[in-house]
């Protein structure tokens, strides 16, 4: 009992988020040479990883569509986390982070979540099965926002370029929260049964994969991941030169340092979803992706708006036109993939594709 005990406090989602803080307290206030960056670095990665297992050990605990929603706001939590510490020491040329970042988990959840497991899921079970009423619904929510938030400020007039006035930004603000509460009412409580899995037997209301979590294991947890959150924001500003320095070396544009946050706090959730797309769970993962994109606009501009009260500077919103054209192809397809409530491996390469496409005009715009 006692050796199982140590065991599992010995675990590296234990160690990384405890580490993180001590690696915090060392570097905070410093100027950290090569081998620091590269610590904090293997230890922030570590870190957000533990961040997201402990959100899963809460989500298990939960259950669905409780889970994905846990996942969704932790992850979430962790990328605006990213945005505003690095808008707050990156000045002026970061203007326009929070939208290069929304923007890149938006295609990564729609087009690489979505089809990563559509793909695996079509290869293991031939067709994937999916409920269309959750699914297009969270879509919908998805296109919504993204509009409001994304593509309205590039034709608004009120203010030079592609930025929202004080007052249309709380408009968007407060429409994005109302959005996202809609949703998670809809999903949580009225229409729960739209996003549980569907199988060729029918509605699979509980997920057999594993063991449902002590008491005991799910606050452990929960203390661990707000640890790990709070470790995440620190190591972030300690890293956030070092990020940026090589981007610049790379021969990136500027904007792909949001490209490069959002594929940082994306790839667990990614993970999660590929897991539950083999165990033929294509909703959960489909869940996850439409759920990480709705929590990273809805939760993340309004979080942005009320930090430009002390952040400096512009607040650049608006998409370009390549940016645009990717955005409105990806509705348009994923509005395709969804509406029949099955899919095969077509679908999964045409969602994956389009991803491809998002990340090679990032660096080569």
């Amino acid at each position: 009992m006692v050796a199982t005990a140590r065991s599992s406090l010995l675990t590296w989602t234990t160690i990384a988020p405890l580490l993180s803080v001590v690696v915090l307290v060392v570097t905070w206030g410093r100027v950290p040479g090569a081998f620091l960056v590269a610590l904090v670095a293997v230890v922030l990665a570590a870190t957000v990883l533990a961040a997201v297992h402990h959100a899963e050990v809460v989500a298990l605990r939960v259950g669905e569509p409780f889970g994905s929603l846990v996942l969704a706001v932790a992850v979430t939590v962790i990328e605006v986390a990213l945005i505003v510490t690095l808008m707050a020491s990156g000045g002026p040329e970061t203007a326009s982070l929070a939208r290069d970042t929304v923007f890149a988990a938006v295609m990564i959840t729609t087009n690489g979540i979505v089809g990563i497991s559509l793909l695996l899921g079509a290869l293991r079970y031939g067709v994937t099965l999916f409920n269309p009423e959750g699914s297009g619904a969270a879509l919908a929510t998805v296109a919504t926002l993204a509009t409001l938030s994304l593509v309205l400020p590039t034709f608004t007039t009120s203010q030079p370029g592609p930025e929202f006035s004080p007052a249309q930004l709380t408009f968007a603000a407060l429409a994005s929260l109302a959005l996202y509460g809609l949703f998670v009412f809809a999903q949580t409580v009225r229409h729960r049964d739209f996003f549980i899995s569907v199988t060729a037997d029918g509605v699979v209301e509980s997920e057999e994969h594993a063991p449902t979590p002590s008491g005991r294991e799910t606050w452990a947890s929960l203390a661990l991941l707000l640890v790990a959150l709070v470790a995440v924001v620190g190591l972030a500003k300690v890293e956030s030169p070092a990020i940026e320095a090589g981007v610049r070396a790379a021969g990136f544009p500027q904007s792909f340092v949001g490209v490069v946050i959002a594929l940082l706090v994306l790839l667990p959730e990614t993970i999660a979803a590929a897991r539950a797309a083999l165990r033929e769970r294509v909703q959960t993962s489909l869940n996850l992706g439409y759920g990480s994109a709705m929590a990273s606009i809805g939760l993340t501009i309004p979080t942005i708006a009320l930090a430009t009260i002390w952040l400096d500077g512009p607040l650049v919103l608006g998409l370009g036109a390549t940016q645009t054209v990717l955005l409105v192809l990806t509705i348009v397809v994923s509005v395709l993939t969804v509406v029949p409530g099955r899919a095969t491996r077509l679908q999964g390469g045409v969602h994956l594709v389009l991803l491809a496409a998002f990340l090679f005009l990032a660096i080569n715009p």
